[in-house]
């Protein structure tokens, strides 16, 4: 195997609740860890409607997609976690507004709880930053 894996971090994303990094690139790809929706700042929003949650947990997608140079057109596969498959259209909507054209493989999973009693948990898998020719 080439190289040890790289950890992403970003203080534009919520910090890591446990003994996990945020992104770990190894071998081009950069594996995203569940998002859940906790701002930046470590504030909680269980308590906001689904919609917010949505952003707020596609915001650290973003902010760790940046910090490994990438953007949300770099995105191969989004798996994400919903309390609540009525939930379904108002994440898509939200989605394709934050990734416009680009269509990475993605599953939607409904599941009957998620931590801390969120609504919602993104993980993703993207192509690293290309390397500029020697």
């Amino acid at each position: 195997m080439a190289g040890n894996p790289e950890v992403i971090h970003t203080a534009d994303a919520a910090a890591p609740g446990g003994h996990y990094s945020q992104a770990v690139v190894h071998a081009g790809v950069v594996y995203v860890s569940g998002q859940l929706p906790v701002r930046a700042n470590g504030e909680h929003s269980a308590d906001q409607p689904f919609e917010i949650q949505a952003s707020i947990a596609l915001d650290n997608l973003m902010a760790i997609l940046r910090e490994a140079r990438l953007s949300p057109r770099d995105l191969l596969k989004v798996t994400v976690y919903v309390v609540g498959i009525e939930h379904w259209p108002a994440f898509d909507r939200i989605y394709a507004h934050y990734l416009g054209e680009h269509r990475p493989a993605r599953a939607v999973v409904p599941v009957p709880m998620l931590h801390h009693g969120y609504l919602i948990e993104i993980e993703a898998v993207a192509r690293g930053a290309q390397e500029e020719p020697s």
